[in-house]
């Protein structure tokens, strides 16, 4: 008897393994928001993709990361910035889906200054599922499929979303960072590959904000911090670049530091960053 009943625990469990079914590139319609939003499908649905969340290469992955991987609900956009669904973290990460579906979703990048215009660097933890233990700018992340951040004006959600995840990360509070502080400069287009199975591919807003903050990172996600002025910073860059110290740079940063970033800090510590602004171009960058 206890034999059969095992049996039968063992088979349900397998029966209800969560899996997560998806299809993208949609035409939605919404009338009414909720925090995770309800929308009618229509046509110009064309890909579908499975994930089985208990698949053996996901065995080794962090707790909190695996949490966030299934939990957060990214925002999926075509390459002029329109929204065409939403799908897990997991699923936009996964390079598969990223060449084969051409996922792509929306993303934003914080470059944080203190009073004597010092960039605040981050390097990120050992337990990222992207881009483990480099040195990236001081903030990466994504809004997230809710009310909050899906607001489209003047990159309100955005900003929102930079709020929230600059305390969930650096443990910066809002009262610190607020949202009518962040500067929207400009959007990037990349794709970028870490590893075999994993990558991005993301439209990426690029926010500068000016302030001194508290700074209490969060292990799970930051594993070092610094600030850098701008030789600093071109140090750093000529380190990556010549493999010295094992040190890299995340591959969004390395494309905003080549083909803006200087100009644009020297913008920012003259008071005339908002002469460059620039919302209307989406920058495709390789």
């Amino acid at each position: 008897m206890s034999l059969s009943l095992n049996l039968l625990k063992a088979t349900l469990s397998l029966s209800l393994s969560p899996s997560i079914s998806f299809t993208s590139k949609c035409s939605f319609s919404s009338s009414v928001f909720s925090p995770r939003p309800i929308f009618s499908r229509v046509s110009r649905c064309s890909l579908s993709t499975k994930t089985a969340m208990g698949s053996a290469p996901d065995a080794a992955m962090d707790a909190v990361q695996r949490r966030l991987m299934f939990d957060d609900e990214c925002i999926l956009v075509d390459e002029t910035d329109n929204i065409v669904g939403h799908d897990s973290k997991y699923n936009c990460h996964l390079m598969d889906n990223i060449e084969l579906n051409k996922a792509l979703h929306r993303a934003f990048s914080v470059f944080l200054f203190n009073n004597k215009f010092e960039l605040l660097l981050q390097q990120r933890s050992a337990t990222k599922v992207t881009f483990p233990l480099v040195w990236t700018n001081t903030c990466c992340s994504h809004p997230l499929y809710r009310e909050s951040e899906l607001i489209e004006d003047n990159a309100l959600g955005v900003r929102n979303a930079a709020q929230r995840k600059l305390f969930d990360e650096l443990g910066i509070v809002a009262e610190d960072v607020p949202v009518d502080q962040f500067t929207s400069i400009g959007r990037i287009l990349y794709k970028a590959p870490s590893d075999g199975r994993w990558g991005e591919h993301e439209l990426d807003y690029l926010l500068f904000i000016v302030r001194n903050v508290n700074v209490n990172p969060n292990p799970d996600e930051v594993a070092d911090i610094r600030y850098v002025n701008q030789e600093q910073l071109k140090e750093l860059v000529r380190k990556a670049d010549a493999g010295e110290d094992g040190l890299k740079l995340s591959p969004w940063f390395k494309l905003v530091v080549n083909n803006f970033l200087f100009k644009w800090w020297d913008h920012l510590e003259k008071g005339s960053i908002s002469e460059i602004v620039d919302m209307k171009t989406i920058h495709k960058l390789t």
